[in-house]
């Protein structure tokens, strides 16, 4: 039986923080606010497993009401989360993701994201697929105040 989950995020830019996506850190004179470290594409893919998983939202595993979570690493965020979903039963069939974003380009990042992707997911590369699109000018995104990120995981029974 085959399981898929949604996730989705979006973090607003500011002046003062670093911009991670995907546990990499993207060069940008802006990075994202957040109780964590606010890894836009980190979260959208926690949310993707815990949907396929029936586990909730990532609001229910790390609150932002929690002092312990504040400037927490996503991508340990993330494992945790994997762990999670193998001591369920289940294994990571593949993860396809979409950052939304006017600037930086992506593209010179998208490797060490989806290789970032794969190590905290405990799959193969091929397993993680990551794509980029800008907001073409229009609202949030296409303003430049923040970023968002979609992503899709499936998920089945471990063999």
């Amino acid at each position: 039986m085959l399981r898929t989950g949604i996730g989705y995020d979006s973090h607003r830019m500011v002046a003062g923080r670093p911009l991670v996506i995907g546990g990499v850190r993207v060069a940008h004179e802006q990075g994202l606010e957040g109780h964590s470290d606010a890894d836009v594409l980190a979260h959208a893919v926690i949310d993707a497993l815990l949907g396929a998983a029936g586990l909730g939202d990532i609001g229910e595993h790390f609150p932002d009401t929690e002092e312990a979570w504040r400037g927490a690493d996503s991508m340990q965020l993330l494992a945790a989360i994997v762990a999670m979903v193998i001591a369920g039963g289940l294994e990571i069939v593949n993860v396809d993701c979409t950052v939304v974003m006017e600037q930086p380009r992506l593209g010179p990042y998208r490797a060490a994201i989806r290789e970032r992707l794969a190590q905290a997911l405990g799959v193969g590369i091929s397993w993680v697929n990551v794509k980029a699109s800008s907001g073409e000018g229009m609202g949030f995104v296409g303003r430049g105040e923040g970023v968002a990120a979609l992503a899709v995981a499936s998920l089945q029974r471990a063999s």
